[in-house]
């Protein structure tokens, strides 16, 4: 039924600012109903931010995009998915560890997902982004 649901919903990737403005909605709930989890996304940004050659930007389906020099690292959608592209073999490493999830949507591909749901997530957040930056550089 989900699948059903998130297939009839895909025509609205195509509706122009979508997604950016979702992800601001889901951005001013978080600050009505769990305003901490803002200033958790705001250090693992100014974490990422600190790693030689990034840079940060609006990813073009919701949410702030990590990238080194003009490559995406990964994402995080302000509903705490954080989106990280490693190859196939990281990510069945990862897997296997328990540390990340298939992708919410892409499970065939190198992309994981992993939820920031409480403070202690932050540090696998770091761990996973740095991961896979390192294999970047």
């Amino acid at each position: 039924m989900f699948r059903f649901i998130v297939h009839r919903l895909n025509f609205l990737k195509s509706v122009p600012m979508f997604a950016l403005v979702y992800d601001s909605c889901l951005k001013m709930w978080l600050l009505l109903t769990a305003p901490e989890k803002l200033s958790w996304f705001d250090e693992l940004e100014n974490e990422v931010l600190s790693w030689e050659g990034t840079s940060i930007s609006l990813h073009k389906f919701g949410g702030t995009q990590f990238n080194y020099q003009q490559r995406e690292i990964g994402h995080l959608h302000s509903n705490g998915i954080l989106d990280i592209l490693f190859s196939r073999k990281i990510k069945q490493e990862l897997l296997a560890l328990g540390r990340v999830e298939e992708h919410h949507i892409f499970k065939k591909s190198g992309w994981v997902s992993f939820y920031i749901l409480t403070e202690n997530d932050l540090g696998n957040a770091k761990f996973l982004l740095k991961r896979a930056y390192n294999s970047m550089v």
